[in-house]
């Protein structure tokens, strides 16, 4: 079984990989690209954090990344411009992440 760990590892290569694609898209605007970089970035410092962090710590982490993520996803929806790739790499990210936060329960 994979750690809490590697799966939090993947998801933030996810974001890296969601917010890379809104860079590279023209149709994406600045407001998009800016909520995906902080998506990615909260998944970053989760990740660096996490194994020595204590349960409190952990919960605050997760629920940043978890607001960043919603906040993408909702972004990713409003924004017509993008296309069906970088939508899909955000909604990936965004799904794992809370895939990953029900498997935890």
């Amino acid at each position: 079984m994979e750690s809490v760990e590697s799966k939090l590892a993947v998801i933030g290569r996810h974001a890296d990989r969601a917010a890379a694609a809104v860079r590279e898209d023209r149709g994406a605007s600045p407001v998009l690209a800016a909520v995906v970089d902080e998506f990615a970035a909260k998944a970053k410092k989760l990740n660096a954090a996490f194994a020595g962090a204590d349960a409190a710590t952990r919960r605050e982490l997760i629920v940043e990344v978890e607001q960043a993520g919603d906040s993408a996803k909702a972004g990713a929806g409003a924004d017509t411009g993008i296309s069906k790739e970088t939508k899909h790499l955000i909604v990936l990210a965004h799904d794992s992440f809370c895939l990953l936060k029900a498997e935890s329960k």
